[in-house]
Order: C-alpha cells, then sequence, then structure tokens
C-alpha cells in the first residue's frame, strides 16, 4: 500500500506545486486589492481548471480519495508501522478537507470573477494560504511514507 499511497500524495504535491506557481503572485501586495493583471492571471488559471477542464478535473478529487483509502488499508494491513498511516492520515485528511470545505469552492467563485476586486483579492489571498497549508501536509506524508516504511 506504501507504493498507492506515494503515488497519490506525489500526484497531488505535483498539482498544489502548479497551484502555487499562479497563487504566487499575491506576495509583495500589500493593499486590499491586487493588481488587475495579478487578479486576470490567477482567475484565468482557476477558470480553466475547476470548470473548464471538466471532465479531467474530477482526476484530482478521485486522486484524493483514491489516496484517503490506501491510507486506511495501509493502516487496517498493517503494512506500515501504525503511526505512520495514522500521522498520513491526519495530514492528507488535514490537506483534502481543506480542498473539499473552502479551497476548491474559492477558486471556483474566483474563476468566475463576478466578485468585487477586494472580494476577489481575499479569494486570492485564502486560496494561497490554503494551498500552503496543503503542500507541507501533503509533503509531509511523503516524508513519512518513504523515509519510515517497512
Amino acid at each position: 500500500m506504501t507504493a498507492f499511497v506515494t503515488a497519490g500524495a506525489g500526484f497531488l504535491l505535483a498539482v498544489l506545486w502548479f497551484d502555487l506557481m499562479h497563487d504566487v503572485q499575491v506576495r509583495g501586495h500589500r493593499g486590499r486589492e491586487l493588481p488587475e493583471d495579478v487578479l486576470a492571471s490567477i482567475s484565468a488559471y482557476y477558470a480553466r481548471v475547476t470548470t473548464a477542464a471538466r471532465p479531467m478535473n474530477r482526476l484530482i478529487a478521485a486522486v484524493m480519495l483514491a489516496t484517503l483509502v490506501a491510507v486506511v488499508v495501509q493502516i487496517t494491513e498493517g503494512d506500515a508501522p501504525a503511526w505512520v498511516g495514522w500521522v498520513s492520515l491526519a495530514l492528507a485528511g488535514a490537506a483534502i478537507g481543506v480542498a473539499a470545505v473552502h479551497t476548491v469552492s474559492a477558486a471556483v467563485r474566483l474563476g468566475t470573477r463576478v466578485d468585487p476586486p477586494a472580494v476577489q483579492s481575499r479569494l486570492a489571498r485564502s486560496i494561497f494560504r490554503d494551498h500552503l497549508v496543503s503542500c507541507t501536509a501533503v509533503a509531509g506524508v511523503l516524508t513519512v511514507q518513504l523515509a519510515f516504511t517497512t
């Protein structure tokens, strides 16, 4: 099961990396509103990957679910030390939970560009924070899985 967990986490880390390449544009702008060119770039990216990419965007949700299932199977079958599975489940669950509860809906909304610039800026900044947290958590899953499995 370790191979399935690490493959899923690796895929999710790659997706987060691509998202962060766009999100990082929010850095360095202290005003309430981000510059129009920054908002246009980030929102265009999220419009493509959340809405225009259907049905391929469903792959990410499927990999999230498969990764969680693989961790649960790893725990139940004793494929790795118990703490490795439980730490992986907590980290992956946190990252996936943030995406399910906030990040995806914020990215879809930002991609529509129907909100005023101040709201779009708040959404872009919150997506960036979510992705930083999720990237750290998923990298933690990979670290634990690769360093401490038998």
